[in-house]
């Protein structure tokens, strides 16, 4: 049961009847409900009651609701009420814009969805509850900085008076603040006293200890007491007796210092000036060390992007010259075509990182074999491998199946990076294991290489983002320094752990992830059942059509055969490329660079399906889709569409399917797979009972 008072909502309508229906839906909220039949009774109401939210009648005898409306945001201590129009008169834009113009927050039209009108209702006086709290805690906390400042009156005044010296300092030993006599026994200003200026009447001789014994107190939070000696202006000497004690916070955390100094001639002199100084120059050390890590990922990031860079277009531009002959053709479409996955590889990567730190990877979990993930995993290096004479040997310990709750891309991307950097770091004739085996209830893969290892000093950082073992120039291996970042969040995603061994350099290293086992499932045989069901779950790809009606296997060249596709893109080499290879599946493609274009296309010609870029100038994807879908569909508005795009985070790819996209393709994109796509939606959309659109 809620503790929060009840807050008043105004129901205003001259037909009882409506009252009473309203309340009805209403009274569900647990709030008091205030009843008016006319605009004069609301506006009476208001002015002895403050209202979380109005529901307010538009045609009303007298005075109608965008009068009473008027009146009540005349009114000062009512300007800001929520109030939502209620009529059953007209929806026509006009009245509509007229209530919004006046102050309304919402429209509804009778009959009233009461459903819809109790969420709206209950977001208000949620609304209206919040905001009085945070006004009841603006109020607590302006007491307590009435209280604050009158205490800090009083200290001052003691503070001002008091026979003692008193200062205060902050962790590192910096001086905030002192008394007069503090000052007149330093011989100081207050401007002086603070920071490390103090510290400059300290004796030559007695900095040394005095530093020393505040440092070994501070540092661990115990109280300081000692004497040392000052060494003035003109020479005179002065003993002073010293004693600090640590404040602490709520948390029992040292928030600083508090301290008092008697004049007993030059005791031994505090040591702040050393411990700034450390602090510092430790302070300039890591800014330097962060600059220097800034500053290699980004040299890296522009070598490891303009590597493949350069064998791309300096192969384009051989290509251009015509003059290669087939067997340099072929080998510059492969090389064009390796280089630019890596680039894609690396953007993906990017965006990962970025992904992580905002919070917005997901993992898409469901029941899945490790050990197709691992096998799979190590054919996909096996070329790789042999190409640098590597022995690549898979031990799987009991053989069987080993059951997880996993997101079987990423979980290939953890094995990807960590088979990636043993392929990498070893050197050539050198041996790579990957070992999987249970423990317990938890599944362990270890990933053992011959290669350069990892030294002592580099262990801590194996696994942070941007640091890699050699940040030179020189060094010998690419990257950017992410994989075993992404990998060490994809396995905590996974509710595991990954750790790095390695005896030192060139010793090799092993890298072990461990992820928990599914529990036994009753009445399933693993290796019978589950086997079979992951088995075929990950080995059947989804079949395509010719005609688009029949699940006869096809040649890509024919799959679109008669198709009419819309290709609606801003960027010209993307509208032809992607134009070439819709034309050479069979597709007829009308492509067009804008969508408002597409738009004109749609009113003339129906195509069967729509594939459309999403940021473009002037109106973008979304927009295309809204107003497609707005359309009947004898105009084309539910065409099957495709949305594809390099915008690729979570958030893009459900705006697109909350916009009306059936389907969503990140760029860049092979022509295989945006052929399949295009196929797969209109079969899938033909095949459909009631011919209607999922996404």
């Amino acid at each position: 049961m809620s503790l929060q008072p009840k807050v008043n909502i105004l129901l205003v309508d001259d037909y009882p009847e409506n009252l009473l229906a309203l309340e009805g839906v209403l009274e569900n909220l647990g709030q008091n409900l205030v009843r008016a039949t006319s605009g004069a009774e609301a506006l009476r109401h208001l002015l002895n009651q403050d209202f979380a939210v109005i529901l307010l009648d538009v045609q009303m005898p007298e005075m109608d609701g965008f009068e009473t409306a008027t009146l009540i945001r005349q009114r000062e201590r009512s300007r800001y009420t929520p109030i939502i129009f209620l009529t059953a008169f007209s929806s026509s834009d006009q009245m509509v814009f007229k209530g919004y113009s006046i102050g309304a927050v919402d429209y509804l039209f009778k009959p009233i969805d009461g459903e819809i009108l109790k969420s709206k209702v209950a977001a208000f006086v949620e609304l209206y509850q919040k905001s009085d709290q945070v006004q009841h805690q603006a109020s607590q906390l302006a007491a307590m900085n009435a209280e604050l400042q009158q205490r800090e009156e009083m200290f001052r005044s003691l503070s001002v008076c008091c026979p003692v010296g008193i200062f205060l300092t902050n962790t590192n030993g910096v001086c905030t603040y002192t008394n007069p006599r503090w000052q007149a026994i330093y011989g100081m200003t207050y401007e002086q006293s603070l920071g490390d200026g103090w510290s400059q009447a300290l004796h030559p001789l007695d900095r040394e200890k005095v530093i020393a014994d505040w440092y070994a107190v501070s540092t661990v939070g115990k109280d300081y007491r000692g004497e040392f000696r000052l060494l003035l202006s003109g020479g005179v000497e002065r003993w002073v007796y010293a004693a600090a004690s640590p404040m602490l916070g709520d948390s029992g955390d040292v928030t600083g210092y508090v301290g008092t100094v008697e004049d007993i001639t030059e005791r031994k002199q505090a040591q702040e000036e050393r411990i700034q100084l450390i602090a510092e120059q430790a302070a300039r050390q890591e800014a330097e060390n962060a600059n220097r890590l800034k500053d290699e990922f980004l040299a890296t990031l522009s070598h490891e992007l303009r590597t493949p860079l350069t064998s791309i277009l300096g192969w384009a531009k051989l290509l251009r010259q015509r003059k290669l002959d087939e067997l340099a053709i072929a080998r510059a479409l492969e090389t064009i075509e390796r280089n630019a996955s890596v680039q894609a590889q690396l953007i993906e990567d990017i965006l990962d990182v970025s992904r992580i730190m905002r919070g917005k990877l997901y993992l898409n979990l469901s029941p899945l074999n490790l050990v197709n993930i691992v096998t799979t995993a190590v054919e996909n290096f096996r070329l790789e491998a042999e190409a640098k004479n590597l022995q690549l040997k898979t031990f799987i310990s009991p053989p069987g199946t080993f059951l997880v709750s996993g997101d079987t891309k990423r979980l290939q991307q953890v094995m990807w990076n960590l088979l990636s950097n043993a392929v990498k770091f070893t050197p050539n004739g050198g041996n790579i294991q990957v070992r999987l085996s249970a423990r317990e209830d938890q599944a362990e893969i270890y990933v053992i290489d011959t290669g350069s290892g990892i030294s002592p000093e580099f262990m801590p950082h194996v696994f942070e983002r941007f640091r890699q073992a050699d940040g030179s120039m020189t060094r010998h291996h690419g990257g950017l320094g992410l994989g075993l970042a992404i990998a060490r969040y994809l396995v905590e995603m996974h509710q595991g752990s990954i750790k790095a061994e390695s005896q030192g350099t060139g010793q090799g290293a092993t890298f072990i992830v461990k992820i928990p086992l599914l529990q036994s499932l009753d009445n399933i045989n693993y290796q019978s059942g589950i086997d079979h069901i992951l088995n075929s779950r990950q080995s059947s790809p989804p079949s395509q059509t010719n005609n688009h009606h029949t699940s006869e296997k096809v040649p890509e060249e024919l799959l679109l055969q008669g198709l009419r596709v819309l290709v609606v893109d801003d960027d010209i080499d993307t509208r032809n490329f992607i134009l070439t290879a819709l034309q050479k599946s069979g597709a007829e493609v009308t492509a067009v660079d804008s969508s408002d274009s597409a738009f004109t296309v749609m009113q003339q010609l129906i195509p069967d399906v729509l594939v459309s870029d999403i940021g473009m100038p002037g109106q973008d994807g979304y927009s295309l889709i809204r107003q497609i879908r707005n359309l009947t569909p004898e105009q084309g508005g539910i065409i099957p569409a495709i949305a594809l795009t390099g915008y690729v985070r979570e958030e893009d790819i459900n705006q697109a399917l909350a916009a009306g996209f059936q389907m969503y393709i990140p760029k860049p994109v092979e022509p295989s797979i945006l052929i399949n796509s295009v196929a797969q939606l209109a079969n899938s959309l033909c095949h459909s009972p009631d011919n209607s659109h999922t996404s």
